[in-house]
């Protein structure tokens, strides 16, 4: 994801908690999320800006965002 803003290490040993691994378990959802949007083909399913720009101050990558993203029951996503 070069060229893009990167996230802080999920394995730093500063602040709170000594590792963000460290609150998440095992067996949460969020690791079933993580490694799902990591094999999509975001470009194939529509996302405009999978590449990054060449100017300007650099954005955050779609996979990242998407990441974020907490569907609700019933929403209905417009292209």
């Amino acid at each position: 994801m070069s060229g893009f803003i990167e996230g802080v290490d999920r394995d730093q040993v500063t602040l709170f908690p000594e590792r963000l691994e460290d609150w998440i378990g095992e067996d949460h959802l969020v690791r079933v999320v993580d490694l799902f949007v990591d094999q999509l083909d975001l470009a194939d399913l529509g996302f405009e800006r999978v590449a990054h720009a060449r100017t300007g101050r650099p954005g955050y990558h779609p996979a990242v965002l998407l990441k974020l993203c907490k569907p609700t029951p019933g929403a209905v996503f417009l292209n």
